[in-house]
């Protein structure tokens, strides 16, 4: 099972911070460095302010060497397609081809007032067309052009430049492998198997995640798209503490109530954290991603990796 940190830095965390997370991940052998994609903080303070996403994963693309990096998950109201393919394709280069796109279509209206970005009614079919222009742009053969009329956005004659290192789209074309997340039961398993390279159950309860995995290699064979070619994965929060005292104690510091985490979380002693991790894994997961809230407990990374890891 691969095992990916996920962070939250809207909710307070200075570009360095995360840095040094990342660093961390990568020494420790994670599999990847991933980050929200948000400008508001939820129930704090947020201080120091917001770090943009995509401007951190393109010097942290500088400043890693081995892990992957990307966002869970960039809302479709946030940029212009055009743009935004561009600017992916350009952070993958600069990472050497390690660059992994999640895309949403957006929830959280009050840090689209904050900013004042526009938070239109029809956000999943924004996010359907955008990722529609995204893989056609990277798709189309270099000195050919790309055309789109649709909805939302027109793109006239684009010649789909630059071109992404990667050929992680769906059917091995060029382009940076897209994660499709989200509980929905029909729309979203749909755009999975049409566009995705991978399909995330965020947060979802324990007992629901063998149903949404099945929901998505469904939509995958109505397509006729072979269901072993997704990569299916989990979103949790982390955690864990070498003892009960530890544990407790990280529940603290990120305002958590213990028994909560155990329901919901990778969340416990080590064997808990382990026993969790096998249930995911038994529901179909290859792939989980621990929400890490405190990001300056680097301690409890090296714990997950010398205790929990070796144990999967």
């Amino acid at each position: 099972m691969d095992l990916r940190i996920f962070t939250e830095p809207q909710q307070g965390a200075s570009y360095e911070e995360q840095l040094a997370v990342a660093r961390a991940a990568e020494d420790l052998g994670f599999d990847a460095f991933f980050r929200s994609d948000h400008y508001l903080a939820m129930g704090t303070d947020g201080l120091p302010g917001p770090t943009d996403a995509w401007t951190t994963l393109a010097g942290l693309a500088r400043e890693t060497q081995r892990i992957r990096l990307g966002t869970l998950v960039t809302p479709a109201t946030f940029r212009l397609p055009g743009p935004f393919a561009i600017q992916v394709a350009q952070v993958d280069q600069m990472s050497g081809g390690r660059v992994e796109l999640g895309m949403g279509s957006g929830w959280f209206e009050a840090e689209h007032t904050a900013y004042g970005i526009p938070f239109p009614a029809k956000r999943f079919d924004l996010l359907t067309e955008q990722l529609d222009i995204l893989t056609g742009l990277w798709g189309t053969p270099t000195g050919e052009t790309y055309t789109h009329r649709g909805e939302h956005y027109t793109l006239l004659d684009s010649p789909g430049l630059p071109k992404p290192v990667q050929c992680g789209a769906v059917g091995g074309g060029v382009g940076v492998p897209i994660i499709v997340g989200g509980n929905g039961p029909r729309r979203t398993p749909a755009l999975a198997a049409r566009y995705a390279a991978e399909y995330n159950a965020a947060f979802a309860a324990f007992d629901a995640l063998p149903g949404a995995f099945a929901r998505v290699r469904s939509a995958c064979e109505t397509v006729g798209r072979d269901p072993g070619d997704l990569t299916l994965s989990a979103a949790l929060v982390l955690a864990v503490g070498a003892d009960e005292a530890e544990f407790r104690r990280r529940a603290a510091a990120i305002g958590r109530e213990p028994g909560e985490l155990r329901e919901h979380g990778i969340a416990g002693t080590v064997t808990e954290a382990v026993d969790r991790l096998a249930q995911v894994a038994e529901a179909g997961a290859t792939r989980v991603y621990l929400q890490v809230l405190d990001l300056a407990d680097l301690e409890h990374l090296d714990l997950v990796a010398r205790e929990v890891a070796p144990r999967l």
